[in-house]
């Protein structure tokens, strides 16, 4: 296992006593080095943030390094693996027809008209309203950029002469709900606006009970997928709350035919993460089951990323199913040593028995 140079490692990661210990064992920070984690108090507003520091020690007791980091909670965990339904509403509307505009294209998101934040196609025409040039406030790959643009009047109807839309649906997989709060997390990744790569900002979102119909195998070069479907209703299972390059955050209010209660875990930081054999918890079968990969890089990153471990599938009865990794997947829960310590997130294009995945301290971060 590779050694992580101390010196690099960055502040606030996410990190438990388990994990200094797992790294310590494995001689993570090199031979001669350990990390001792101190837990101390900080005070947020009214309330207190459990929060510590690593102590890195040469030879167990010469101080060489003090890195400030959140300490991991000791909550359980249920156990994901199941697809799930998501419809958003976005913080602004998508365009998905440009006609032939040279600033704003295809993908974009407009989030605000003369500084004026809004979020639904009937709230732009009144901000357009009696105005010949509004400035606009939209994403372009992921930046926020600002553009004049001429409006148009056509019978009293208001225009900037763009097709939009205010709502994103999709399916992913469930990775873990906590069992205190419901808070769960999904994906692995973000929900992004294919056409223009932009990560779609949340006003609101909902999780609808998901019915998987069928399997497209992976095969190289034409990655599979999941056939799924979902009726969005008004009995939907949760909430979505945030969006970002980790996947999807939110409530659970209904976890019936999502979890098995009596399957939970505990979530596993990076520093307990080693190559070698893991599983993939999945229930593409018809039952929920853990299928056997092998991790074979855990990478240490200082800055987080979607890409944190390297897997193969090594588990039969999912290759005969899947080929591999699948679109779909993306969240399925990634265990080792009983810990959830990851989520799948991406397939290699090139063989779709090797994957991404991302750890799970940066999903509940």
């Amino acid at each position: 296992m590779p050694i992580i140079d101390i010196y690099s490692i960055e502040d606030n990661f996410l990190v438990s006593y388990e994990d200094i210990e797992t790294a310590n064992k494995n001689g993570l920070f090199g031979a001669y080095i350990n990390g001792e984690l101190q837990q101390k108090e900080q005070s947020v507003g009214t309330e207190k943030a459990k929060c510590g520091e690593v102590v890195f020690k040469l030879f167990g007791f010469i101080p060489i390094r003090k890195v400030s980091v959140v300490m991991a909670n000791d909550d359980d965990y249920y156990i994901g693996g199941v697809p799930i339904g998501l419809s958003i509403y976005s913080d602004g509307v998508i365009v998905i027809s440009d006609n032939g505009n040279e600033s704003i294209k295809e993908g974009d998101i407009i989030t605000k008209i003369d500084g004026i934040e809004f979020n639904e196609i009937e709230n732009l025409e009144s901000l357009l309203k009696d105005n010949e040039e509004v400035e606009v406030t939209y994403l372009h790959k992921n930046k926020e950029l600002k553009t004049l643009l001429k409006v148009k009047n056509e019978n009293k109807k208001y225009k900037l002469g763009f097709t939009v839309k205010d709502n994103v649906t999709g399916v992913g997989t469930l990775t873990f709900v906590n069992t205190k709060t419901g808070e769960y997390g999904a994906l692995g990744h973000a929900i992004v606006e294919e056409a223009g790569g932009n990560i779609v900002p949340v006003e609101s979102g909902n999780v609808y009970p998901c019915n998987l119909i069928g399997i497209t195998k992976g095969e190289k070069n034409n990655p599979g997928q999941l056939r799924c479907v979902f009726v969005q209703s008004s009995k939907n299972k949760g909430t979505i709350e945030s969006n970002n390059k980790f996947g999807i955050k939110g409530v659970m209010n209904n976890l019936d035919g999502l979890v098995d209660e009596n399957l939970t875990a505990k979530i596993g930081g990076r520093f307990s993460v080693t190559p070698g054999k893991a599983t993939i918890v999945s229930d593409i079968s018809g039952i929920k089951e853990e299928y056997e990969i092998e991790i074979i890089k855990a990478n240490y990153q200082k800055k987080a990323n979607d890409k944190s471990l390297v897997f193969r599938v090594k588990d039969k009865r999912l290759l005969n199913l899947t080929g591999g990794i699948v679109q779909g997947m993306s969240g399925s829960p990634i265990m080792q040593n009983g810990k959830i310590v990851g989520a799948v997130t991406h397939v290699f294009l090139s063989d779709p028995t090797k994957g991404y995945g991302v750890y799970t301290d940066w999903m509940v971060a």
